[in-house]
């Protein structure tokens, strides 16, 4: 159903692209950052937060989360490079939300094993808690995709439209059902953690329910990006040129064309 809609239909989302955010160049800065990051965080999550856990398999997961990063790493580093973003814009876009899912993981798994050092923890309750915060990113995701796609249906990115002007009311009480969704799936999450045995509450909201908080941030904002890595195979304008100018819309160039027969 998605390709019934014009590119009209996404407008609203080239304004990353439009104000330099999300550019190509910013990308790589971005991307090189990650380098850093990605490295720090690994580290913490496996040599500092994993050292005395009780969580099952962490040696398998170390091994496949080290190659995969590894691997993003050197992707992160390759697509630096202008030479090679330039050629492969689209891969770029994607690899960034590829980098920014695992910096979000990897601080997941950095709460998952902080638990697991708990007193009362158990591998059971452990898992139990992982399929359940699962659960509810699964649920996050499918909400916010339906949400956002219901939204570019009624033309809500549409721009220059009385929507477009009226979307920040209209997408404050779509939030709603998420916001359900996050409430009640948090109130189960602390209850889940105290009978765990965690009892100083500020240890347990800043090493776990913060990078939690994190992990479905990334999630929230994952289907917006995989709308504009989208429009980018979909769209020319969604795109730069070889010299970094972001492409003009078919509305733009409708609208230039006008001006011109009226001259």
């Amino acid at each position: 159903m998605i390709k019934k809609l014009t590119e009209e239909d996404f407008a609203v989302l080239r304004g990353p692209l439009e104000s330099g955010r999300q550019s190509p160049n910013s990308l790589a800065t971005t991307l090189i950052l990650g380098i850093f990051l990605q490295a720090l965080i690994f580290y913490l999550t496996y040599y500092v937060a994993a050292e005395y856990t009780v969580y099952p398999n962490v040696d398998t997961i170390f091994k496949i989360h080290f190659w995969l990063t590894a691997a993003f790493i050197l992707l992160s580093l390759l697509f630096g490079i202008p030479t090679v973003f330039k050629m492969h814009e689209k891969f770029q876009y994607f690899l960034s939300i590829v980098v920014s899912q695992n910096l979000s993981v990897l601080i997941y798994l950095a709460a998952l094993f902080m638990l697991g050092e708990e007193e009362g923890a158990s591998i059971e309750s452990l898992l139990s808690f992982t399929w359940i915060t699962l659960l509810i990113g699964a649920l996050l995701f499918i909400s916010t995709f339906t949400r956002f796609f219901v939204l570019l249906k009624k033309g809500h990115y549409r721009k220059g439209t009385r929507a477009d002007e009226l979307r920040g009311k209209f997408e404050t009480t779509s939030y709603i059902p998420i916001a359900i969704i996050g409430g009640i799936g948090l109130v189960f999450l602390i209850q889940f953690v105290m009978k765990m045995g965690s009892s100083d509450f500020f240890d347990t909201l800043m090493f776990v329910f913060l990078p939690l908080a994190i992990f479905y941030t990334m999630i929230f904002v994952l289907p917006e990006q995989l709308v504009m890595l989208y429009c980018k195979f979909r769209f020319k304008s969604f795109n730069f040129d070889e010299r970094g100018y972001l492409y003009t819309s078919a509305s733009t160039n409708r609208e230039h064309g006008k001006v011109i027969k009226q001259k």
